[in-house]
Order: structure tokens, then sequence, then C-alpha cells
């Protein structure tokens, strides 16, 4: 996706290096090769403009993890009917939840609608789907995952991105690789980003000079709707299926029914 607002912090060298890798380091399909493609891809790190201290810190000391790679080949969530889908990631529980959210968090909710205009509503439902209202964000060690998952052969090119961008959130100051810590693809934070959607649509939100995903509720939920809003959302227009604001949240996540599950969440928050 193109980014429409500055990255602060990066070069657009490093901009440059992170969308379209130099020389890419070989990929393989066991663990046999790992630590020789580590080295390769410590010098297309550095490349891309990454420190030393970031690629040190962040990159050499990644493992590889089998876990990861079958967790990678087992993804059948997507294929749930609708019904079925809100069952497991919209429960009735989450919704009396999140009407109890909405209401404890009222101020900061109606800050972030009226300087993104995106619904409090929306923003809350993709925090309950994606992760519990923040608590079940992940613990694996991102770099771990990202590293696996850039050097095997399957989909290289897309991971070896996402590493390269976690590297540089890493670089800029908003984490440390220690508390660099997701779900197994590499997704960071209480709604899940990318990390080069991190890069690119993260804010800070508590206004202390970093975006924390992770822990901050405010940075978590202005990210959020910065980047629905980056992506085309229309204040104060609908977004159930057929309404202008539908078409964004196919940019937060391409599967249909979690597209139809997050407007149906949403509408429920919302009466």
């Amino acid at each position: 996706m193109l980014a429409k607002i500055a990255i602060a912090g990066l070069t657009a060298a490093t901009l440059s290096a992170i969308a379209l890798p130099a020389v890419a380091a070989q990929c393989g399909n066991t663990a046999s090769g790992f630590n020789q493609w580590k080295q390769q891809m410590a010098q297309e790190a550095a490349r891309a403009g990454i420190s030393q201290r970031t690629i040190q810190s962040a990159l050499m000391p990644a493992q590889y993890s089998t876990t990861v790679i079958r967790l990678d080949r087992n993804q059948h969530s997507m294929n749930l009917s609708l019904d079925a889908f809100m069952k497991r990631r919209a429960p009735a529980s989450f919704v009396s939840k999140g009407k109890r959210i909405i209401a404890q968090n009222a101020q900061l909710l109606n800050s972030i609608e009226r300087r993104y205009g995106v619904q409090k509503e929306i923003l809350v439902a993709i925090w309950g789907m994606e992760t519990g209202f923040g608590a079940n964000s992940g613990n694996m060690n991102v770099f771990n995952s990202l590293a696996t998952l850039s050097y095997d052969c399957r989909r290289s090119d897309f991971f070896t991105e996402e590493l390269l961008a976690a590297m540089a959130i890493v670089d800029r100051g908003d984490m440390q690789p220690n508390q660099m810590r997701g779900a197994w693809a590499g997704e960071i934070g209480q709604t899940q980003f990318l990390a080069k959607n991190y890069l690119r649509f993260a804010v800070d939100g508590d206004g202390d000079g970093r975006r924390d995903l992770i822990r901050s509720k405010a940075d978590v939920l202005a990210s959020t709707a910065n980047f629905l809003r980056q992506h085309g959302w229309q204040p104060n227009a609908g977004y159930q299926p057929g309404q202008p604001n539908f078409a964004a949240l196919r940019e937060w996540n391409k599967a249909g029914v979690y597209q139809k599950a997050l407007a149906l969440f949403a509408s429920k928050l919302a009466n």
C-alpha cells in the first residue's frame, strides 16, 4: 500500500530500499541455511539504511521457528461462515464489553473521531476482533517470526519487507527489540499492525513522542483511525456493505467474512 503521510525519521533511500530490496538473501525451506541467510540479510538491511546497532540487537539474535512455519501452513479461520466467525471473534460478551469500553473511554474516542472522522464503534470493533480489546496481542518474538518467514521461500519477498520495516521501527526509537512481541506472523500491537503499516500509519496519540501500539491505548486507537482515514475513510459516511466506507474495511483485512463481521459488530456496538 502506498503511504499518504510522511514517515518521520526515515530517509527516502531507506523507504526505497524497504519497498524494493536491492539483492535478496537466499531463501530456504529448512532451518539448515538460516544462520547463513541472516548474514546475507544483515548486509541487505545495512543497504536499506538500518543501523548496525539495530541489526545486531534485533536481527542477529533471531531464531528460526518451526512453530511459525506450522502456523503459516494451517490458516483456516477465514473459511468460516459469517455466523461461525462472529461467534469466534465477536461473541455477545464482546458486544457488552465493547459498549462499556466506549462509555469508559468516551473522551479519548470522541477526540479521535473528531480528528480522523472514523466512528468510535469501528475502532472498538477492530480492537475487539483483533485482540479481545488488547487482552491477546500475542507474545511471540516479532523478529523470530519475521526472520523465519522472510527466510522461508513461500512468501519471502513480502516478509523481507516486513522484517526491514520492523527494524526501522526500532531504528526510529518507537520500540526496543525486546519489546517487539506479537502474533505468529509478526503482527504488532493491540490492533495487530503489520510492521510496514506500523511504520507508515502509526501516530503518537498520547503525546509522549513515541508510537507505541503495544502499550498505549491512545496510540493504538489513533493509529487505527489514521490507517482507515489514509485508506479513504469518509467522515460520517456508512460502513455497511454497499456504503462508502466498506471499501476501507477491505484495506484493513482482505477476507470478505472479516469485513462483514466487522461491520456487523460495529453496528451492534453503536446501538
